[in-house]
């Protein structure tokens, strides 16, 4: 298994700078957290293991496009409901209990927002919820720093599964 990891690293070296792969890493990351399909955890193992000192501007890089791209799935949901709103003229009620569940929960549970395809959903629905930004985007960026912690980790060898 190492054997084929540090011939990946080797392959990915032959034609990719460092900073090229910072910037495929944000826009692979950035893409990911949109609704379309996308692995930037690939990318970042991949750049990780062919430049190790990159692991921790990596992580950060990852970071900043996965909330990017999180905002952008967060406006959609917003927009969305707006756009409902406008052009079929009603207006969307909830009702107290639901209110209460969603005060109780809210942007907390964005946390889970790093959990592949249903995190997308979730953000998109709290965009459609109109849950706080500000607090929400607290949540995001803290759920998808812990899996891209974990993949740094993973990769420097200082996290296994085994």
């Amino acid at each position: 298994m190492l054997e084929s990891i540090s011939q990946f690293a080797a392959w990915v070296q032959s034609w990719l700078s460092a900073e090229a792969g910072l910037w495929g890493l944000f826009a692979s990351a950035f893409l990911s957290a949109t609704i379309l399909p996308g692995s930037s955890e690939v990318v970042m193992i991949g750049l990780i293991t062919a430049y190790p000192a990159l692991a921790w501007p990596a992580f950060a890089v990852a970071l900043a496009g996965n909330v990017c791209g999180a905002l952008l799935t967060f406006w959609m949901g917003w927009a969305a409901r707006q756009g409902y709103e406008r052009f079929q003229r009603v207006q969307w009620k909830l009702d107290e209990r639901q209110m209460q569940r969603l005060q109780r929960f809210g942007p907390p549970a964005l946390f889970l927002s790093f959990v592949p395809l249903a995190g997308d959903a979730l953000v998109l629905a709290a965009g459609w919820l109109r849950l706080d930004l500000p607090r929400s985007v607290l949540w995001i960026a803290l759920g998808k720093g812990f899996r891209y912690l974990l993949v740094v980790l993973g990769v420097q060898g200082v996290l296994t599964l085994v």
